[in-house]
Parts: C-alpha cells; sequence; structure tokens
C-alpha cells in the first residue's frame, strides 16, 4: 500500500539520491541517460488502452471511465485558522461542495501562509474534483491555474496535495486542454524527485490521464527514456503507473516509431521473467504486442538494429535475450500471461 509522507521536504541531498542519480547507475556503460531529451518527430486501432478510472463512480464510455481516478482522501479536518466556518467547510462532503464553497476554498488557498491548513484546502479541493460537476465548476472559476502555481510551492506536501488534485480534474477532456501547458513541468517533477516518492508517483498519475488520448501524448515524446528508466529501478507501484502510460503512448500508431527510437536499458528484459509481479508482467508484455505490429522501411529498421541503446535493439536485436525470455513464459501459472506472451510470438 502507498503511504504518503507529510514532511515539508524530502530530505538532504546529500543523505538520498535523486532520481536521476539512480537512472545514471542502472543505465551501463552503452546509455547515456542525458542524452534521453533527444526528440523523435511524431489513432487508436485496436490497441489495448489502460482503463483508469476503476474507483470512481462515472458515465460509460466518458473520458472519467477511461483514466486512471485516484482514491478518495477522507481526512478528519481540525483546521481553525479562520473559526468554525473554516472547519464546517472543510469537512463538507465532496458532493455537497456548492459553487460559493469552492471560492471560499480557493480564497484560503491563495491567503493563508501556513502549508498544513493549504494541504488541508487541497486534499478536500482533491475530493471534490472526483465530481465531474465540480471539476467544471473549478475551471470556470480560475482554479485549474491556482492549483497549478502551487507546483512549485516550496513545501513538499503541498506539492503532492497540489498534483493530486490536478490529477482528478485532469478527468475532465475541457480541463485538459488548459492542463495541457503543466505536462513538461510535471515531466521536470517525476525527473527530479527522489525515487518511488510521493511527489513522483502523484506526478506520474496525472500523466495517465492525460496520455489516455493522443491529444497530447506528443508533449511526452522526449520523456519515453525517462519512464523507460523508471520502469527498472522503480518498486511495483511506481512501474505499474509507469506502465499505465507507456501503454496509452504505444496504443498509438503515430507514437510507436518514436518509443522503439528511444534509449532504454538493456536490463529491461529482466521484467520478462515469471519472478517478475504480474501485474506488472502483464503490462510489460501488453505494452511489447502494442509495439509488435508496427511497420516500416528496411532502411529504418536497419538503422534501429544498429542502434545498441534503441528500445528496438535492446528487444528485438539480434543479441536481445527477449528471444529466449518468451518462450519460457510459455509455462507461467498465469494464463492471461501465456496468452499476452502466445500473441507476441505468432
Amino acid at each position: 500500500m502507498f503511504i504518503n509522507n507529510m514532511g515539508d521536504e524530502e530530505g538532504a541531498a546529500s543523505k538520498l539520491f535523486n532520481t536521476k542519480v539512480l537512472l545514471g547507475l542502472v543505465a551501463g556503460a552503452g546509455f547515456s541517460y542525458g542524452l534521453y531529451k533527444l526528440i523523435f518527430s511524431g489513432g487508436n486501432h485496436g490497441k489495448k488502452r489502460e482503463d483508469a478510472a476503476r474507483n470512481i463512480s462515472m458515465q460509460p464510455g466518458s473520458l472519467l471511465e477511461r483514466v486512471s481516478g485516484l482514491p478518495l482522501v477522507h481526512e478528519k479536518s481540525d483546521l481553525t485558522v479562520n473559526g468554525s466556518t473554516t472547519d464546517e467547510l472543510l469537512s463538507k462532503s465532496p458532493n455537497s461542495l456548492e459553487p460559493h464553497h469552492l471560492e471560499m476554498l480557493f480564497s484560503l488557498l491563495q491567503t493563508n501562509p501556513d502549508p498544513s491548513a493549504r494541504i488541508q484546502v487541497l486534499v478536500t479541493l482533491g475530493n471534490s474534483a472526483a465530481f465531474s460537476v465540480n471539476q467544471d465548476y473549478i475551471r470556470k472559476m480560475g482554479g485549474l491555474q491556482i492549483i497549478g502555481n502551487l507546483l512549485s510551492d516550496p513545501a513538499f506536501d503541498v506539492r503532492v496535495q497540489a498534483l493530486n488534485v490536478l490529477n482528478n480534474l485532469s478527468m475532465n477532456a475541457t480541463n485538459q486542454e488548459q492542463l495541457k501547458v503543466y505536462v513538461r513541468q510535471v515531466l521536470g517533477i517525476i525527473e527530479t524527485s527522489h525515487l518511488n516518492s510521493d511527489l513522483q508517483l502523484a506526478g506520474l498519475r496525472m500523466l495517465t490521464n492525460m496520455s489516455v488520448t493522443n491529444n497530447y501524448q506528443y508533449m511526452m515524446k522526449s520523456s519515453i527514456t525517462l519512464f523507460l528508466s523508471l520502469l527498472v529501478v522503480g518498486n511495483v507501484i511506481l512501474q505499474i503507473q509507469v506502465l499505465k502510460i507507456l501503454v496509452n503512448l504505444s496504443a498509438n500508431p503515430d507514437m510507436v516509431e518514436d518509443i522503439l527510437r528511444s534509449q532504454a536499458p538493456v536490463s529491461l528484459v529482466l521484467l520478462f521473467d515469471s519472478c517478475t509481479n504480474t501485474e506488472v508482467l502483464l503490462r510489460v508484455l501488453t505494452f511489447v504486442g502494442n509495439l509488435k505490429d508496427w511497420t516500416t522501411s528496411t532502411n529504418v529498421t536497419e538503422i534501429l538494429k544498429h542502434n545498441k541503446d534503441s528500445l528496438y535493439s535492446v528487444l528485438y536485436g539480434d543479441s536481445s535475450e527477449l528471444h529466449q525470455k518468451l518462450p519460457l513464459l510459455l509455462s507461467h501459472p498465469d494464463g492471461e500471461v501465456k496468452s499476452q506472451v502466445a500473441k507476441i510470438m505468432t
């Protein structure tokens, strides 16, 4: 279970490795993490996408139904900085908040200098943002920008909660059009945050929502190597969230060549093993299965084969260990794993 840490900062840099350092360590001699910024130019045709909003009531077929919703946070408020009126406001049921209540919350958010108070307000806004009507209200009253500004807040947990709110708000297609301006900032947060931190995971959740449609996937092209590297070094919770993004990106034929061109750690193939967490294994098989049908000119294929650091070479090169690992997974105890492997091998 993922546990939120409620400290103001993640710890001294001298005591903790940040994500960038760890990615550099796992990359190996043939892989320069600093090159991941290289960008290569870039419908869903029956490909698998992540159905991401399993924990929230929604209308069938809506965007909300398709994206991953953050479970609602239920915390008892003892915030008293503005008296009982504030207490009552923060303790209201999320689905009972009216526009004037939301306006009061945004006023508190902008005027209260206490980080713990801002966190409490963000928790309340995050819960209310799980309801589509509130998603619209918040956008119309300028709340997206107010919350987005908090991504630069000096308090660690304020940034985490701001991302949690934006995650729920990004389940709305109209909101996504405005929230796209924060995609590159969130990618930067993910890159520089400590590995497996609450902040890193919150950023990945928001980008999962933003990657459900093809509209904003192009903004993540330059970070595909970052995602692939996190997939190798992250814990199971982080791996699953990264794979949700990669599955969504790989379901778009226009993104596949960029994915295959991206630099990838050779150790990625180690995930194709019966010892890998079954949910992680299923998602990584789905990811590779989406890439399988990609076709291009022989010339491009040859170029990718000779680029030893590319994902194409790691997965399909003559020296790739994947050729030996996939047949072994046909004896995996999970039937869906065996089915996915069979599809890739045919």
